[in-house]
């Protein structure tokens, strides 16, 4: 059966939100754009990722708030989880963002097509329908944003049963009794909190010295704090050595120990999504771990293809991806955009929230800086205490001699939230005195920046600092 022939101004490869970010910036722009996607439009970020963990996690505190209302003056009886109600109602969530994608691709005039899209020269793409038919489609200019899937463990084979990765993870219609977390990752930690919260025994092991990778240590050991409340099993430097699958069980060999857990769940990593799609026929290059090559502009190597969200580096955030999308859109149309964005901030859901964005305080100074740190508790933050969520501190990094904000770190509560103010700050080049200047309503939790940036020039309100301090020393105890 011959080829179906089409053409495009402009092919977005994926409908995640790098794609269909750029895919109705384009339409903006008056391009005629084909938006192709194997799966459902939104990717792995409105389906499988981002919206629905952060939904289960949300049922999953107010569900743990209910065990400990006792101390306001609240009893509640009788709580528990319903798995099929709770997985029903994330997929609403779900449907409802993703509709609204579908109908925003719609309004714009993008063409949508669901099927595998391979490359077969720098300007064209052939296309197989879930119906088996073919699409030969020529373009001008191609984006590829095919975003990533989760690193696979040799011997841990997913069948999203008894071993899952985080897809499987969130389709889970039955409370584990016990689940082992290999990788104490973000995706981890945010699933493993989600499933200690609703009752599960979680053990995590994490084959690096510390949970969060390069997530500052301070930071990480408040969260672990907490994890280790709600009876979490936490394991650094281990890693597993291989498992069997029982009936309704796998048994694991991990340090120097064997375990059964009812669940293993995999999240050791992510891989872009480069292989399958024949880049090689384009001509684009990759680097040795499968990203694409892209420029300040987010072209790749060859002219007519750029690249955009996980394929096209790290760090593997949706936003990132977004924006990626909107100056790819604007420098094809023919406007005046590129990549200088200051800082990406990243946020981690656990309990506490971890949120940061610029530089940290070992990585200032690896950069051999001179720079000040100011550290301000949430539990000297009257907003935190009334909500009953004390724990964690807000920590700002600044130039010592310019008193310009480098990097803020926060690990507490609407760590997600907060991080945008100093976000903000950092790309408008904001000095902490901007910050502490900066008149904060009352009692709010952003109060914890303002006297952040207070302690960094040394005259925080509501926490005692000594007068002087070496270069790099935190000016208050926490």
């Amino acid at each position: 059966m011959s080829a179906t022939q089409k053409q495009a101004d402009v092919v977005v490869l994926g409908a995640g939100p790098a794609g269909y970010v750029c895919a109705i910036r384009l339409a903006q722009l008056g391009k005629k754009v084909t938006v192709i996607d194997t799966a459902e439009l939104g990717g792995v970020c409105l389906n499988r990722g981002c919206i629905p963990s952060k939904a289960l996690i949300y049922a999953a505190t107010l569900f743990e708030k209910m065990q400990h209302a006792e101390t306001m003056g609240i009893t509640v009886t009788g709580a528990k989880i319903n798995m099929p109600k709770l997985i029903a109602w994330k997929e609403t969530v779900v449907k409802q963002l993703t509709g609204g994608v579908g109908a925003l691709l719609k309004a714009n005039g993008c063409e949508v097509i669901q099927g595998y899209a391979k490359f077969t020269g720098p300007t064209d793409l052939e296309i197989e329908t879930p119906k088996k038919e073919k699409i030969a489609l020529k373009f001008s200019q191609c984006v590829v944003a095919t975003g990533s899937r989760p690193t696979a463990i040799p011997g841990f084979e997913i069948d999203q049963e008894l071993i899952m990765d985080s897809t499987g993870a969130l389709e889970q219609e039955s409370i584990p009794e016990t689940l082992l977390c290999i990788g104490g990752g973000y995706i981890g930690l945010e699933l493993g909190t989600f499933f200690a919260k609703i009752g599960t025994k979680v053990t995590v092991v994490e084959a690096g010295p510390q949970l969060l990778g390069i997530v500052d240590p301070a930071l990480v050991k408040v969260v672990e704090k907490g994890l280790k409340k709600r009876g979490v099993e936490v394991l650094v430097n281990t890693k597993v050595k291989g498992c069997t699958k029982k009936k309704n069980a796998v048994e694991v060999s991990y340090g120097d120990q064997t375990k059964t857990f009812d669940k293993v769940l995999v999240t050791v990593g992510r891989k872009p999504n480069t292989d399958g799609i024949d880049l090689e026929k384009a001509g684009v290059k990759l680097d040795t771990k499968g990203f694409i090559h892209v420029d300040a502009f987010r072209r790749t190597n060859i002219p007519t293809i750029y690249a955009i969200g996980d394929v096209a580096g790290q760090p593997l955030l949706a936003h990132k991806g977004s924006k990626e999308g909107i100056i790819a859109a604007e420098v094809i149309g023919g406007k005046k955009s590129v990549w200088d964005v200051v800082a990406i901030p990243a946020v981690i859901f656990t309990d506490p929230e971890i949120a940061t964005v610029g530089l940290s305080e070992q990585e200032a100074k690896e950069k051999g800086l001179a720079y000040d740190v100011g550290m301000f508790p949430f539990a000297a933050n009257g907003r935190a205490l009334s909500i009953s969520e004390s724990d964690g501190f807000v920590k700002i990094i600044a130039d010592k001699n310019t008193k310009q904000l480098l990097g803020c770190h926060i690990v507490g509560p609407e760590a997600s939230n907060l991080i945008a103010e100093a976000t903000l700050a950092l790309e408008m080049g904001a000095s902490v005195e901007d910050l502490a200047l900066t008149v904060h309503a009352h009692p709010t939790l952003p109060e914890a920046l303002m006297e952040g940036a207070e302690a960094t020039l040394g005259h925080a309100i509501h926490i005692f600092q000594k007068k002087s301090k070496p270069q790099g020393q935190a000016e208050a105890t926490l």
